[in-house]
Order: C-alpha cells, then structure tokens, then sequence
C-alpha cells in the first residue's frame, strides 16, 4: 500500500466513545466497528474500559475526561445503552415514567449535551431508540414514550449542535438473537440480525447526515 493511501485510510478512522458496549447491541457495533478499524473505547457500568452510569451527569462528566486521556479528541459517541420499565398502563406508577425517562432518554440526550461544549466542530453522535416508537405493544407505553422523546430530540439538536456536529438514532425493531428473551411480545413482527443494525451505527458515524432516524425493520 502506497503512503498516499495509507494516510488516506488513517483520515478516515475515528476514536469513537461507545456506550453499552456488552449488551447485545453494544457487542455488534463494537465488533462492526473494530472490523472497520476504528478505534473503540468503551463505557458501561462494568467491565469497560472506562465506568459510566449514563443517569449521572457528574459519571457522563467523569467519562469524557477519562476517554480524552486515553485517546485524546473524541470523533464520535456512540449510545446502545437504555432501560425502560414494561408494565401495563395501569400499573404503571410515576416511578416508573420517571425511571424510564432517566434510563433512556435523558441519560442519551445528556450525553449530548455535555460532548457539544467539549468535542471537537466534526463530532457526531449515534442515539438508540427502537421499534415502539411507532409500532406500539401492551406494557410498552413508557418505551413507545421514551423513543419518541429521544427522536425528537434528535430532530432538533441536529438543528442546534455547534460546528459541523452532526445526530441521528438508530432504531431497530426486535433482533432475532433478542426474540426468546420476549418470548410472545413481539408476534407478528419481522425481528432482524443484530448485525444490521450495527451497520447502520456505521452509517451514521461514517456518514454526513443528521437529524436522521435510521430505521432499521
């Protein structure tokens, strides 16, 4: 390989912060990535390379100064991380709303904010929602209600983001390595390999676009 081409493909690889590295979806993207060169690390609650509890603005804090010594300018975050209750709506308590937009929404969405004041003008971030947010099922209002919030606010960050930063989600339906777990919840509906929706990850990190839901079905 020439040295032209050589520095053409060290320009396009990123030192990318993934959160929820080890879930099902973590592992496929960290894989997809790796495979693409890209220098990952990771953050979760445990075992990663850095700990992170995404609903504590102080760890988000403690993360990205962690992650800037370790690699030094960050060019992309990447979320897989999130937890919602699911419980039939009248068993739903205000706990519970509120865990929910904790665990998936405002943890995604602080994770935003905080990198904006800190990454650098061509900084990109990749948020996770799913299927519910338009494909609604019994005990999953607050999930429907979560991915819905954080979509929106990837509309109109992407409006808002300083530079060049860029914002999109990936939204998946049920993966076929997920469907057991489930067992009857999601009848009916066409569950997809784990993998495709890391390429989509690829996409929005590779990519130029914002403001974009990446609908992975």
């Amino acid at each position: 390989m020439g040295g032209a081409d050589a520095r053409a493909m060290n320009a396009k690889t990123k030192k990318v912060v993934l959160i929820g590295a080890h879930g099902t979806l973590g592992r496929a993207v960290h894989e997809a990535l790796r495979e693409r060169g890209h220098h990952v690390v990771t953050a979760s609650r445990t075992g990663a390379d850095i700990h992170v509890d995404i609903t504590d603005p102080d760890s988000i804090r403690a993360m990205y100064a962690q992650a800037a010594q370790r690699v030094g300018e960050i060019d992309a975050v990447a979320s897989a991380a999130g937890s919602v209750p699911w419980r039939p709506l009248g068993e739903l308590t205000t706990d519970d709303i509120r865990a929910g937009l904790e665990g998936k929404a405002v943890s995604q969405i602080e994770l935003v904010r905080q990198g904006a004041r800190h990454l650098p003008a061509h900084a990109s971030y990749t948020l996770v929602t799913g299927i519910l947010a338009r494909e609604p099922l019994l005990t999953g209002s607050v999930a429907a209600l979560v991915n819905g919030a954080v979509e929106a606010f990837v509309r109109a960050a992407a409006v808002e983001l300083p530079g060049r930063q860029r914002i999109n989600a990936v939204s998946p339906t049920v993966f076929e390595e997920s469907l057991d777990a489930y067992g009857d919840t999601f009848a009916g509906f066409d569950a997809v390999p784990v993998a495709r929706a890391a390429n989509a990850y690829v996409k929005s990190i590779e990519g130029h676009r914002t403001g974009q839901i990446f609908l992975v079905e």
